[in-house]
């Protein structure tokens, strides 16, 4: 088997909790008490082009909450949605770890809008892991479209076969693996670890 020397890490649900996912849109409904069906309809027709770079923060939820007169304010809301972004230690310390080791090209490959993107690489410290930050919104393209991965490997002109992607979605996974790519299903640290160390990557 190659050895791998580059690595692909989306980052909610893996490094850090999920930015903006059901979970987060659900809590965020049920603190500012808004209508869930209402909320949806909107969030759907708009989340693409919102992951993708194509609007902003603001115009989103101009669409998708701020489209009437609301008992609280768009700063209230936006700092909600932040503050539910929360760090997986042992993971973002694995991470630091293999970066340190200097053996093996870092960057992350995630679905994610810009405003929650920039957040979460500038507050959990992840341009000290990471070398480039192959996003949806800095790119215009979502996984599990075909043409991220091909960007990702594209762009670093490293084999397929000599990378692995990390990834706790397995529709994200058969996609890269489809380009060659090793893929790793992510569930704990530890598994993480011994799946990696399978491929011979060890610190």
């Amino acid at each position: 088997m190659p050895a791998i020397r580059a690595i692909f890490w989306d980052v909610g649900g893996v490094l850090l909790t999920n930015a903006w996912d059901h979970t987060e849109r659900a809590a965020a409904l049920q603190r500012f008490q808004l209508d869930e069906k209402e909320f949806h309809a909107r969030h759907e027709m708009v989340v693409s082009s919102f992951e993708r770079g194509k609007i902003t923060l603001e115009e989103y939820l101009d669409r998708t909450v701020f489209y009437r007169k609301r008992p609280f304010t768009t700063d209230e809301f936006r700092d909600y949605m932040l503050s539910l972004s929360q760090p997986f230690p042992e993971v973002l310390e694995f991470a630091q770890a293999l970066a340190d080791s200097g053996k093996y090209f870092m960057s992350t490959l995630n679905n994610e809008s810009r405003e929650l993107n920039n957040y979460r690489i500038e507050k959990y410290g992840l341009r000290k892991i990471f070398r480039l930050f192959i996003s949806s919104c800095f790119v215009g393209f979502r996984k599990p479209e075909r043409d991220i991965y091909r960007l990702a490997l594209e762009t670093t002109q490293i084999p397929a076969e000599r990378c692995c992607f990390i990834d706790d979605r397995e529709l994200n996974l058969e996609c890269a693996a489809k380009l060659g790519m090793k893929t790793i299903q992510m569930q704990r640290v530890e598994q993480l670890r011994d799946d990696l160390a399978r491929m011979d990557v060890t610190l």
